[in-house]
Formats: C-alpha cells, structure tokens, sequence
C-alpha cells in the first residue's frame, strides 16, 4: 500500500509589500472553469453599476459569475496573499505548496480573496491560481477504498496534511488519487469539497 506524504507548508510573513512576479498564461491543466474566469477577465467584461445592481447574485461572483464560495487550487509553486485587492498591499501570506486546496470568498477585478483550510489567507492575483480540483486529508492513516463503501478493500493509506487531486464525489464519498493510486474516502476526512457539492 502506498503512504501518501504530507507536504502542506504556509508560512507567515511580516513584510512591506513588494512587487509580484506574475506567472504567464494559464496551465493546460486547468479545467473549463478556470478558462471561463480567464476569458471573461483578459475581455475586460463589465457590467455597468445600475445592471450590477440589479442583477447581481449574493451566491455569485460580480468578476466572473461563478459560484461563490468556491474552491481552487494553487498553481504555482508560491504564492503570496496580500492585505487588499492590489500590488500596493502588504502580504501578510505565502502559500508554498503547489496544488493547494484554496477557497474562495470574494472577488474583486482581477483578484480573488482566499482562504486556507484554517481561515488564513488574503487577496491573490487569479493567475496564481487554478481551476484544478484538490483536497487535503484531514484524518491521519486515512484508508482509501476501492469502492465507495465501509467494507471495500483499502488501497492505499495517506497521512494527515497530504493534498491529493479530487476527482467525482455522491453524497457522501469522494474520489481521490495521489502516489498514482486511486481510492474513495469519506467526504468528511478531507478539506476542499463542500459537504453538499456532487462532482461526475
């Protein structure tokens, strides 16, 4: 059985803030939703404040009218999360891991607010981020099945902090992979799936 490592790192920063290098296009791997956020925002699309007014959805963002909260993850290798929505603003965050499950709760232009799995977190430019879909094991030595179920065989085991890649979740369970194996875990042992959310 293969022991999926956990390698989650954030740390916090005291500094002025400094100028971000922003990375270039977005990732082939990002998927249909990340490539709507990117095509409505490199438009320029904006609605005029009376339409905004009127139409606005609380549940949806104003940027990219995408569901609000929702999850991304980290593109990059770092990222730095700011104090407000500009390059102006201190950063008070980096995020170091690749792959990390964030949540997002605001938007505003080409920046999003997020927040890690303990509430930490600030505005980061949307290109640092990613429409890919992962989570982070919250239980330690958490058994992945081979079925969506209590008495399937485990697979493989991961340990507490571990990011894995999200694949389809039912009410319950979701699928997960990492370490090159696959297996089904409770949608309650992991950080970066709402407790209603249905995935294919």
């Amino acid at each position: 059985m293969i022991l999926f490592k956990a390698r989650l790192a954030l740390a916090l920063l005291m500094l002025t803030a400094v100028p971000l290098s922003l990375p270039g296009a977005a990732s082939a791997q990002s998927d249909s939703s990340e490539a709507t956020v990117e095509a409505i925002e490199n438009q320029n699309i904006a609605p005029s404040a009376g339409t905004e007014q009127m139409q606005r959805d609380p549940d949806r963002g104003p940027v990219t009218n995408l569901p609000l909260p929702r999850y991304v993850s980290l593109k990059g290798s770092e990222g730095n999360a700011r104090r407000g929505p500009s390059l102006s603003h201190r950063i008070d965050w980096v995020f170091r891991h690749p792959g990390m499950p964030l949540r997002v709760v605001a938007e505003f232009g080409h920046w999003r607010r997020v927040e890690d799995q303990d509430g930490a977190g600030g505005w980061v430019h949307y290109a640092l981020l990613s429409g890919v879909r992962t989570a982070i094991v919250q239980k330690d030595m958490l058994e992945l099945l081979a079925r969506p179920d209590e008495n399937a065989s485990v697979v493989a085991r991961a340990e507490a902090g571990a990011i894995v890649r999200l694949h389809e979740c039912n009410k319950s369970w979701c699928r997960i992979s990492g370490g090159g194996e696959k297996g089904w875990v409770r949608k309650s042992d992991i950080w970066g799936v709402d407790a209603n959310e249905l995935r294919d």
